[in-house]
């Protein structure tokens, strides 16, 4: 059996650590953004996912990617626009959270239709470059041999 090492520590109740650690200047104070800010955060880290670094803002700016979700929702609703600093934003109110909804939505559906288009604007091309050369091969004259 082995007994456990015992280590010994000063006890002069201050950690001599080259970090400062948290909470070094005790709590840190509330957080509050505008609206214009809260629309700028959401500008700035959709640019940074196309780029994907939207994990890297978060950190960077120190936000939470629930508060991202949820100034979405606002943003989405009609919420955000038009609000001066410091006005009451409040919580949704069913139609609102059913317009943000349907909103999302539709720009999911208007992604996919702008994909599906280009897709057959493709596949297009390409039946006619295939009839093209089906059509180029049947008018070539065959090869005879001398």
């Amino acid at each position: 059996m082995s007994s456990p090492s015992l280590i010994a520590v000063r006890d002069d109740s201050s950690m001599n650590n080259s970090s400062p650690g948290p909470r070094a200047g005790g709590p840190t104070p509330w957080r509050s953004f505008t609206p214009k800010q809260k629309l700028d955060h959401l500008a700035a880290y959709e640019d940074a996912i196309s780029r994907n670094g939207g994990g890297a803002y978060l950190r960077e700016q120190g936000i939470y990617s629930s508060q991202i979700t949820e100034w979405r929702k606002l943003r989405d609703a009609g919420v955000l626009q038009g609000k001066k600093p410091g006005e009451k934003i409040g919580r949704l109110t069913p139609e609102q959270a059913e317009i943000a909804r349907l909103r999302r939505q539709l720009e999911v559906t208007e992604r996919r239709l702008e994909t599906t288009g280009v897709a057959l604007e493709i596949m297009s091309k390409m039946h006619e470059l295939l009839e093209n050369l089906s059509k180029s091969s049947r008018d070539e004259t065959p090869h005879t041999k001398p």
